[in-house]
């Protein structure tokens, strides 16, 4: 009685959590400007089991599946397939690829304010009050031979209504986006397609919401960071046979490539003036996965700085290295592992010497992260 008590009190208070009562103790509280982070568990497609966990750095307590606690009545919950999430103003947006939505709640309570339809999306970025969407256009593909492959775009959002208000064409398949100077850069993949993957990053201008460029860079892309001065860091996955993946970087000032880093990429985190790169990357000629890296490079100087940021031997027992987020305050670096795809997963918190903090079961597939804090993630 006493819980059931509590937990309508705290229903009546819109600003705040509703979570139920099986939250994991993890570590003592820390208190500074995050309060938080969510992680979006991507789940197998058509599984329909995509969700949300909450870590709450204020209480030291992990909390799985948040967003099923906090909307239970929604038909068919979270969706097939999460691919973003990110945080604008109040809102917290999550882009579930394979049911073509962005699914938008508070981002305090995580209760469902309405969705954003959206064919195939893949990336979600914030500027000016306006959400920048990627959307691979044409329906999801299992089939890889470029027979249903279509020119994607990026969709313009307006935050208050969450409607759509324009589209900007790019190349076919366009993955993560970013934005600096009053333009954004997009990365095309051509996934669909491995016969004739694209190579370019669109350049689309803010102000006319227009397409004015197409720069040449590698091999089906998929990540894109920029630093503070104004490089970007690409990846390209390569094509899976004599073409590993790789990172690239490109200065959006001097209108150039100017350097690759020469590492296998499967994902990445830009923190300050550093890039911390993991990887277990496929291969067709060896029909299995290489040996998994976790590095961090120097983005001023692009050289490499530690060769192997776990340092407790705690790797051994990661299966598949899949997303990264590194703390801006406290520098924590957060690591998930996938295991085998089809069951749930594993998140690991290390300190800033690479041991080993703390570690619990996750969703399916753990794969993206987002801080909760005062305007960390506004730009």
């Amino acid at each position: 009685m006493l819980l059931l008590l509590a937990m309508v009190t705290t229903a009546c208070r819109e600003d705040e959590p509703i979570y139920l009562p099986d939250a994991v103790p993890v570590s003592m509280p820390e208190y500074t400007s995050i309060k938080g982070f969510y992680l979006l568990n991507e789940a197998n497609m058509n599984s329909n089991k995509a969700s949300i966990d909450f870590y709450n750095y204020e209480t030291g307590k992990y909390y799985n599946y948040i967003y099923r606690a906090q909307n239970y009545g929604v038909v068919m919950q979270l969706g097939d397939v999460g691919n973003d999430i990110g945080i604008y103003g109040n809102k917290l947006y999550a882009v579930i690829n394979c049911s073509n939505k962005v699914e938008v709640m508070n981002k305090n309570t995580v209760k469902r304010l309405g969705q954003i339809d959206i064919p195939n999306c893949r990336y979600i970025k914030f500027h000016g009050g306006y959400a920048y969407v990627t959307s691979y256009a044409g329906p999801v593909v299992t089939v890889f031979d470029g027979s249903q492959s279509q020119i994607g775009y990026v969709a313009k959002v307006d935050t208050a209504t969450l409607e759509v208000v324009d589209r900007c064409m790019v190349g076919y398949q366009p993955d993560e986006l970013e934005i600096v100077d009053g333009k954004i850069y997009v990365a095309n993949s051509g996934g669909y397609n491995p016969n004739n993957y694209e190579n370019t990053i669109s350049v689309i201008d803010i102000a006319t919401f227009k397409e004015v460029e197409r720069i040449p860079i590698a091999l089906n892309l998929q990540y894109v960071k920029a630093d503070r001065r104004g490089v970007l860091w690409i990846s390209s996955r390569g094509n899976y046979y004599k073409q590993g993946s790789n990172v690239y970087a490109y200065d959006t000032r001097k209108h150039r490539i100017v350097g690759q880093l020469d590492c296998p990429v499967g994902n990445m985190w830009l923190d300050g003036d550093s890039l911390y790169v993991i990887s277990s990357e496929y291969s067709m000629i060896e029909d299995g996965y290489r040996t998994a890296t976790y590095q961090i490079y120097d983005t001023r100087t692009m050289e490499l700085v530690n060769e192997h940021f776990i340092t407790d031997g705690t790797d051994r027992a990661i299966v598949q290295p899949y997303g990264i987020a590194v703390n801006p305050i406290t520098k924590d670096i957060l690591l998930t592992d996938a295991k085998n795809y089809v069951v749930p997963g594993r998140l690991y918190c290390f300190g800033q010497d690479g041991k080993r903090k703390w570690d619990l079961l996750t969703g399916d597939i753990p794969a993206h992260f987002v801080f909760l804090g005062e305007n960390i993630n506004e730009k």
